[in-house]
């Protein structure tokens, strides 16, 4: 074999740095379709939900990375949110209402700048077995499955198991994203009102490779003209979690409690939502989930439970389909429906409310 030329070695260690410090782009997503009945007292809707689908929202993102050298590199991610049953975008019709942002990432950990998400959906992330599912969590609490904030800068970092994170919103929500839950009309960034719409969470996690636990705080700050009474900037909603997961062969389990105390509402500011939920695949091909969720007002009679039952069927690493069913309990003056998949649809005040759904879901 001859030998390489000084010229030529130097043409092939330039190449391979200009490989390394190439950057990439992917394209993913979710397509997730869903129709579903509920029946119970006051209503008794058939419908194909639009805000997410049976068992996760639909989505289309961006997400990219460049090596920079050193263990420094840029990342950034645009993802945006639709509903499968019209086409049209979520998360108040945003370009990129579900993530949009940029940063760096280290062996540190990393920084990013943009609309994100807060630490409380982190630190539920492995504990809620069902997530964002049509019934699940955000039929109770429709600030989880939406728990993201715009202007806003994070932290995360994970050093040999241990997880911590922090974000702060300069204002936390910058467009009105109504009428869907997420919508809080507080536009922040006030040049008269320091305080108005900001918002701050922190996290602590630890995970093993059979089980973790989580921790976290996400406070929200009102300002004026914002939904859900938080029309001072005075005026705080906190919600504090503790969740954990453990896995036993097959079976995994997940629980957690969020407590609440929002002082935009004078007669009930304090609540506690608890759950627990197991996963098991029966065959390799069909996993069988479910959970129960209780909410609590301190000091009043209103509470709701929430039992959901899911059995998916995958044909292939990419495509399932799924059946699923839930059932709500209201007491006192609540009305909470079922289904958190759609605006609308709920049951009586103190009502109870059936829900069935069946759909499809592809990733790519």
């Amino acid at each position: 074999m001859k030998k390489l030329k000084p010229l030529a070695l130097a043409a092939l260690a330039t190449a391979a740095l200009s490989a390394q410090a190439q950057s990439s782009v992917t394209l993913y997503g979710v397509v997730d379709a869903a129709v579903e009945h509920l029946s119970g007292s006051g209503a008794s809707v058939t419908r194909m939900p639009g805000l997410t689908g049976g068992q996760a929202p639909s989505r289309l993102g961006f997400r990219g990375s460049e090596d920079l050298g050193g263990g420094l590199r840029a990342i950034f991610t645009l993802e945006q949110g639709f509903g499968v049953d019209n086409g049209s975008l979520n998360q108040g019709g945003r370009a990129f209402g579900r993530q949009a942002f940029v940063g760096l990432t280290a062996p540190w950990g990393t920084v990013s700048l943009g609309r994100q998400y807060s630490m409380l959906f982190w630190s539920q992330l492995d504990a809620d077995i069902l997530g964002p599912a049509m019934f699940g969590s955000g039929s109770l609490d429709s600030y989880l499955p939406n728990a993201r904030v715009d202007n806003a800068i994070a932290y995360r970092g994970t050093f040999n198991g241990f997880t911590v994170g922090a974000t702060y919103s300069f204002g936390r929500d910058a467009v009105n994203a109504g009428p869907s839950p997420s919508g809080t009309n507080c536009a922040g960034e006030s040049g008269t009102d320091s305080k108005a719409c900001r918002q701050w969470s922190l996290l602590a996690k630890y995970d093993t490779a059979a089980w973790g636990v989580s921790a976290a705080v996400d406070e929200i700050r009102g300002g004026a003209g914002a939904f859900a009474g938080l029309t001072d900037s005075s005026l705080t909603d906190r919600r504090s979690t503790v969740a954990g997961w453990a896995k036993w062969g097959d079976l995994k389990v997940g629980a957690g409690l969020i407590a609440r105390r929002n002082q935009a509402s004078a007669a009930t500011p304090r609540s506690n939502l608890w759950y627990v939920g197991a996963a098991y695949p029966i065959t390799p091909q069909f996993v069988l989930d479910g959970e129960v969720f209780q909410l609590d007002y301190k000091n009043s009679a209103n509470q709701a439970t929430l039992f959901a039952l899911r059995g998916t069927y995958h044909l292939s690493k990419r495509t399932a389909v799924y059946a699923t069913a839930g059932h709500i309990s209201n007491d006192g003056t609540l009305a909470l429906s079922v289904s958190n998949a759609a605006a609308g649809g709920t049951p009586a005040a103190g009502g109870s409310q059936t829900g069935i759904g069946v759909g499809i879901r592809h990733t790519f």
